[in-house]
């Protein structure tokens, strides 16, 4: 089903049963080219299940893992890059698993969903840091809502942070 029949993403926590197939989504070129190490990124993913600052997540169509995603809070971390974001402000990372459904829609799709559930639970402002070279990555970011708002350089690499304010979205909508 393409993203424009209003597909209904669900999102549910990732548990240690999904941690394989994560390892396999990892290893994808399209994912591998933009993440860092598989073996890293796996054993943060694995903290992350029992973590208080970073919400790891399953996005399943139709009942079928398809992405992971993870939400956090930065002002929860020492030293996080981007604490200096308003009180409030959520970071989002998301990666679609299944190359098959890469380029087709789903990520500004999953992207805008989340953003405006975050926004219905009264998130003021929602942060992702695509690195500036991955532009299927930013389009797909800009078509959800988002703007540039800097490039940092960090522990993270070389990032275009873009924000979505909930007021932005309200006036939208308006």
């Amino acid at each position: 089903m393409p993203p424009e029949e209003v597909a209904l993403y669900d999102f549910r926590p990732v548990t240690a049963r999904d941690l394989p197939m994560i390892a396999g989504w990892l290893a994808e070129p399209h994912v591998a080219q933009w993440w860092g190490a598989a073996e890293t990124e796996l054993a943060e993913i694995r903290d992350h299940i029992e973590s208080i600052s970073v919400e790891p997540l399953i996005v399943e169509l139709d009942g079928k893992p398809i992405a992971y995603l993870q939400s956090y809070d930065p002002h929860l971390e020492d030293d996080h890059p981007y604490a200096d974001q308003p009180f409030g402000t959520l970071g989002m990372d998301i990666t679609i698993g299944r190359p098959e459904l890469i380029g087709i829609g789903h990520g500004t799709a999953i992207v805008r969903q989340f953003v405006e559930e975050l926004f219905a639970e009264g998130v003021p402002r929602i942060v992702i840091d695509p690195d500036p070279a991955n532009i299927r990555a930013i389009r797909a970011y800009e078509k959800a809502g988002f703007r540039p708002i800097d490039r940092r350089q960090s522990q993270y690499g070389d990032v275009l942070l873009m924000a979505i304010d909930a007021e932005d979205s309200d006036a939208e909508e308006g």
